[in-house]
């Protein structure tokens, strides 16, 4: 018998009289010592199976069929015997781990609390336990990182410190629920190399759950794909994608950013340059605050986008991309020149930029977070209209509904609110809220990395479109170099606040000149061919 084995599950959640069936008849297992992947978009019922396992789906769910456990039933079980289980057997990795660390707790205390919990283990037993756990998952000198709070880490720290936490209590299951989403190439490509290794060495059985064919192809045994809450195939990887059978999973496996972007109009005018541009922010300390030292994240940046361009701007986290994409839009302060349209705008006052702002728009990586829920489709489409005018005589739903249709949504939709809409839905209201302006230059900031792959595909060909009808300059911004590859003409490297390569997308993605670029690019080849 499997360790973990699940048969005939199936989860309908009731609210407000209603019932939504979420999973149906799912059926799988994960053996020791074996990585079993569920794929699927989002909404298929992915992560409401693997909460299921233990029973954390909350007072709204009914769940029926059978989830046993090391041979122990566990759908109707005792709560001490799920308490028992929760943590100590089988243990959870989440995507974004900012919000499943305390923010008020350094690390030390996060993980002694979970060593005391299950454990029982006292605090001056526990440091040496927790500086074990840190080595094990690759945190360096992880003696001076233990009095860390979760903001003083990065994106890869903290969710190697997630790990961690999982790995204290040597379960026998770990479920890592889209555990590199939001990570960078480098980073992702380290914390899934450690999941393996961990996975052999404590002999372990993963449960990964994600969007990334790409990782799966590599990193699985088995995977099992899900639609709408039933899982329409499963088998060996190898067998899987080299023999897909349903349609729905040759369609997932088709789903890639692909091609280049269309060329640039001939004659295309320089719209943004930057020269030596600078971003250095003080380090102040004392009593009066003098400053002491510089966080240097952008250093010396020379840039130029045409009309019709994009360029492409990639590194790691922390790298300086967002902060000198802001810096262009004379966002934050900054040193350096910066000419838009033929114009220096670096001495510009407030009220003169004001006027250019329309002309300038940014879609960011979270459309979730970026859209009021309090506002209507319609009004956070239309929110720029007031600030900055119509550019017709026509009302604002009625250009609204336009850029709607423009954009690939429906117009009878726009009196819902965010939440009524999927991820890619909320990521296209997002670009038609900066294209009803009819900007020139348009920051895109990670704006495809928190979607599934057929959504990615679906926003890349709207973008693209979007800039061959209106001529738009992108500024791109993204870790994942399959979509910089399908939208950008130009790029650059940045590492540290430095640009430490540039030049042609394509030239640059075929022969790379610098040891860094060469990693990232090798990183991104090895996760996602």
């Amino acid at each position: 018998m499997s360790l973990l084995n699940v048969s005939g599950l199936n989860v309908t959640f009731r609210q407000d009289g209603k019932a939504n069936r979420a999973v149906r008849d799912v059926s799988f297992s994960v053996d020791r010592g074996e990585t079993v992947a569920l794929v699927g978009e989002s909404g298929s019922g992915k992560s409401v199976s693997a909460l299921s396992t233990v029973s954390l789906l909350g007072d709204s769910a009914e769940v029926s069929g059978s989830v046993t456990y090391d041979g122990q039933e566990m759908i109707g079980a005792k709560e001490r015997l799920l308490r028992q289980v929760r943590g100590n057997d089988i243990s959870f990795i989440f995507q974004e781990p900012m919000t499943s660390l305390n923010p008020l707790h350094t690390i030390e205390k996060q993980l002694g609390e979970s060593l005391a919990l299950h454990q029982g283990v006292g605090k001056q037993e526990a440091r040496g336990r927790i500086l074990e756990l840190l080595g094990k998952v690759g945190i360096r000198n992880a003696e001076s990182r233990l009095g860390a709070y979760p903001h003083e880490l990065s994106g890869g720290q903290r969710q190697r410190v997630m790990i961690a936490m999982a790995l204290a209590n040597k379960p026998d299951i770990l479920i890592a629920d889209e555990p590199t989403t939001a990570l960078d190439v480098t980073i992702q490509a380290q914390i899934l190399e450690l999941l393996n290794e961990l996975k052999a060495s404590e002999n372990m059985g993963l449960l990964f759950i994600t969007h990334d064919l790409g990782v799966v192809q590599r990193f699985a045994d088995r995977v099992c794909v899900m639609r709408k809450g039933e899982i329409v195939e499963q088998g060996p990887t190898a067998e899987l994608f080299a023999n897909p059978q349903h349609d729905y999973t040759k369609m997932l496996l088709g789903a890639r950013a692909v091609g280049v972007p269309g060329p640039v109009p001939e004659g295309a005018k320089e719209l943004v340059s930057t020269d030596r541009l600078k971003v250095w922010f003080p380090i102040k300390a004392g009593f009066l605050q003098r400053t002491v030292d510089h966080v240097k994240a952008v250093n010396d940046a020379s840039i130029s986008v045409r009309a019709g361009e994009t360029l492409g701007i990639v590194g790691e986290s922390g790298s300086g991309k967002t902060t000198l994409a802001l810096a262009i839009m004379r966002l934050i302060a900054s040193e350096g020149a910066i000419t838009y349209d033929g114009e220096d705008v670096r001495g510009w006052s407030t009220k003169k930029l004001r006027a250019l702002r329309h002309e300038m728009q940014i879609v960011f990586q979270d459309p979730y977070g970026s859209l009021s829920p309090r506002m209507s489709c319609a009004e956070i489409i239309a929110e720029g209209l007031g600030v900055h005018g119509k550019p017709d005589g026509r009302s604002a739903r009625e250009l609204v509904a336009e850029v709607m249709e423009e954009t690939g949504l429906d117009p009878a939709t726009m009196d819902r609110y965010p939440h009524e809409f999927s991820g890619g839905q909320r990521q296209r209201i997002a670009i038609a809220r900066a294209m009803i302006l009819r900007p020139k230059l348009v920051v895109l900031d990670e704006p495809t990395s928190a979607l599934d792959m057929t959504v990615q595909v679906q926003i890349v060909d709207l973008l693209r479109k979007l800039q061959e009808k209106y001529g738009l300059a992108y500024l791109f911004i993204s870790h994942d170099l399959n979509v910089v590859r399908a939208m950008s003409h130009k790029m650059i490297v940045m590492k540290q606040g430095d640009v430490v390569e540039a030049g042609e997308a394509a030239q640059l993605f075929e022969n790379p000149q610098t040891d860094y670029a060469k990693t990232l690019l090798a990183a991104a080849l090895d996760l996602h061919v």
